[in-house]
């Protein structure tokens, strides 16, 4: 790199992974006949103004300048945003950094780019900023990770469709089904659902956790992507809210929307 089991075990797992997609996928009409009530009610429009943003920062305590390392070629950053821009839901991609370095080479490929303060703490408070810097308004913002290469469009998509069919719900991100070889890996995210779909909590622990302390193999466990999109109404007051309990000892963002009463939606992949 250079730097710029049985038939009938089968059928109750199928019938299990069936239930967790239908929660997640078939919420969406539950979401529309019950959430849009309370949308329209708060006169706001329907979320169709989709910005796409690439929070990156050149330094880093694990591996400094990593979105400027070449892959066949090109950046890192570069191959991402090539990738996000194949997304059909997408109206306008940025780049949001601190670094000049990155900046400059953003510029180079094409990519626009917003500057922001070295005082973000992550990439939601960078993409707050960004979305405050931009002439025009939009009414979700998606958080790309920038060492996120091989990203799927599709991907980027679920996330902004799901966020657009829960009026209700401020904040989505992507799941797909977690491998049993993962399930006590603490860097695997995991994800519960309710029966519409909507998330009840992530954590670095397996969830659900039964008594016997395995890995049950008919359960269809789910594993948390790292793609966020936002409201940009609620992004705005997000670096507000005060880190919450559940959020400081899982270490995860997302707890503390759901600790402060939020709802979010995730789209299931896989």
């Amino acid at each position: 790199m250079s730097i710029c089991s049985s038939s009938s075990s089968s059928s109750s797992s199928s019938t299990a992974k069936a239930w967790i997609v239908h929660s997640i996928l078939a919420g969406t009409a539950i979401a529309i006949a019950i959430g849009a009530r309370a949308y329209l009610g708060r006169a706001r429009k329907f979320r169709t103004r989709v910005v796409g943003v690439i929070p990156a920062r050149f330094a880093s305590s694990r591996f400094e300048g990593k979105p400027l390392v070449h892959i066949l070629g090109k950046p890192m950053i570069q191959r991402t945003w090539e990738r996000s821009k194949l997304a059909t839901t997408l109206d306008h991609i940025v780049v949001a950094t601190d670094d000049e370095k990155i900046a400059e080479c953003c510029r180079g490929f094409g990519a626009a780019v917003i500057m922001t303060s070295e005082s973000c703490r992550n990439g939601t408070e960078r993409c707050n900023e960004a979305l405050g810097k931009l002439e025009k308004k939009y009414d979700i913002v998606v958080n790309i990770q920038g060492d996120e290469p091989l990203i799927e469009p599709e991907i980027i998509d679920g996330v902004v469709k799901a966020l657009q069919a829960a009026p209700d719900a401020v904040f989505s991100t992507a799941v797909t089904f977690l491998k049993p070889e993962d399930a006590f890996d603490p860097n695997r995210v995991k994800c519960v659902v309710d029966n519409r779909g909507y998330a009840v909590y992530f954590s670095r622990g397996l969830i659900p956790f039964n008594k016997s302390a395995k890995v049950n193999p008919q359960f269809p466990y789910l594993l948390h992507l790292g793609i966020q999109s936002y409201d940009s109404e609620f992004l705005k007051i997000y670096p507000q809210l005060q880190p919450t309990p559940l959020q400081l000892e899982e270490d995860l963002e997302q707890l503390k929307v759901l600790e402060n009463g939020y709802k979010m939606k995730p789209s299931s992949h896989g």
